[in-house]
């Protein structure tokens, strides 16, 4: 039998892929700046109120860009408008403009929508097509260094250059050992975004003014095709698994795949490409990309709530719908608590239901419940910072352990910058 080796700790993530910074507006991508998250709206953009609605949500919940779609003249037309709403909100999120098949006619057509922009996502399998696309796209970029603007060479999956992919099929044929059809469809997703690149280069744009992405629907696809584009670039990057899907199948291949990339190093802006359920929340793509950086340890957004999933021990209810309560109210506060009370994303919060393991997961909190499970006596120790502070009983438990919470945010992260006394004999 093999000898496993068990380290002696834990090696933490592989260091962050060199990456040229790239400014989106006042957002730094890259170059070590922090993995930045960002979302897309759904809203038709032509619908000015409707889209500075979703913009301001998103933002709300911590998207950090927001890219909207300019697919035809309204669209354009209307962007300049959505910009100047949001600037009078003192909402200043990135906004990206989402481009294909008309990108160069639009720009050209609408100098107010290139001026509003911080970025344009390029498409090269569909900036033009045959004679059309290198003057299409050189249109494209030199708009977007008239207006010192960011691009995004987005290559996808489901767009690819069919000409580009063409000739690669053709030459693998010829070749005398053939890759599979998946490895030379993946080699021609790298080859479209960094030949696009190089031709931007070569129209005057500089390396820190262009983002690259190769967004594939497989997991393991999309780990080989971003793996090859780090190694052979030091663009900054964007990762995303394109048409991820919806509810748990959606967030499960996003963060598998996205997780593994981000462990290697590769990657300086996320998004987590959701289909949301019919009239659901927009905002949840946003929520995952930020838990995935938080549990991962990359970055920290929210309080942490950890709870016990429950057993026949927890036969009540109580402890379930606290931990969804402290866990909205501090998602539902944290626009507000950012400026009120700096470091409170550090918090962590330990909800637990039975006195197995709860105990002991309080005393790891910064503060923390042990709530009585089936058959025990109805009393819930709560613990500060890991000691006892207090047991709380009857009806109203949930309550005085949410009033606990707020009072221990105030007096940590508020102007008293102090944890509550801690008072043993308060049972």
């Amino acid at each position: 039998m093999n000898k496993i080796e068990i380290p002696s700790d834990i090696a933490g993530p592989a260091p962050r892929h060199l990456t040229t910074q790239v400014m989106v507006g006042n957002v730094a991508v890259g170059g070590g700046a922090p993995i930045v998250v960002q979302s897309m709206t759904n809203t038709d953009t032509a619908d000015i109120k409707g889209t500075i609605e979703q913009v301001a949500a998103l933002s709300r919940a911590g998207s950090e860009m927001v890219r909207i779609t300019v697919d035809r003249d309204e669209a354009a037309a209307a962007v300049p408008h959505i910009r100047e709403a949001l600037d009078k909100q003192g909402i200043t999120t990135p906004l990206v403009g989402d481009f294909h098949y008309i990108g160069h006619k639009l720009l050209a057509e609408h100098p107010a929508c290139a001026a509003a922009l911080d970025k344009y996502r390029i498409n090269p399998g569909n900036v033009g097509f045959k004679s059309k696309r290198d003057s299409q796209f050189a249109d494209i970029i030199e708009i977007a260094n008239k207006n010192n603007k960011a691009v995004r060479i987005g290559a996808n999956w489901g767009s690819l250059d069919q000409e580009l992919l063409t000739k690669l099929m053709d030459e693998n044929a010829l070749s005398a050992n053939p890759k599979d059809v998946r490895a030379v469809t993946r080699e021609a997703m790298v080859q479209s975004a960094l030949l696009s690149a190089a031709r931007a280069q070569e129209l005057g744009m500089p390396k820190n003014k262009m983002i690259l992405s190769a967004k594939v629907s497989a997991v393991q696809d999309l780990i080989a095709v971003y793996q090859t584009l780090a190694a052979r670039s030091d663009y900054a990057i964007h990762l995303g698994l394109t048409e991820a899907g919806m509810g748990s199948k959606g967030i499960v291949a996003s963060s598998a795949a996205l997780g593994i990339l981000l462990q290697q190093g590769i990657g300086d802006t996320i998004r987590i490409s959701l289909t949301p359920e019919p009239g659901g929340d927009r905002t949840l793509e946003v929520q995952v990309a930020q838990e995935l950086l938080q549990t991962m340890g990359f970055r920290t957004f929210v309080p942490l709530v950890a709870a016990c999933p429950g057993c026949g021990r927890t036969t009540s209810t109580t402890f379930q719908e606290l931990a969804r309560s402290i866990q909205d109210f501090i998602r539902i506060e944290m626009p507000t608590w950012k400026t009120q009370y700096p470091g409170v994303e550090n918090l962590n919060v330990a909800v637990m239901g039975c006195i197995v393991n709860g105990p002991g997961e309080s005393k790891h909190a910064n503060i923390g419940i042990s709530l009585p499970g089936t058959g025990e006596s109805p009393a819930a120790p709560v613990f500060v910072d890991g000691e006892k502070f207090r047991t709380l009983r009857g009806p109203t438990i949930a309550a005085d352990f949410k009033a606990l919470v707020i009072d221990y945010i105030d007096q940590r992260y508020g102007k008293g910058t102090k944890a509550p006394e801690i008072v043993t004999a308060a049972e």
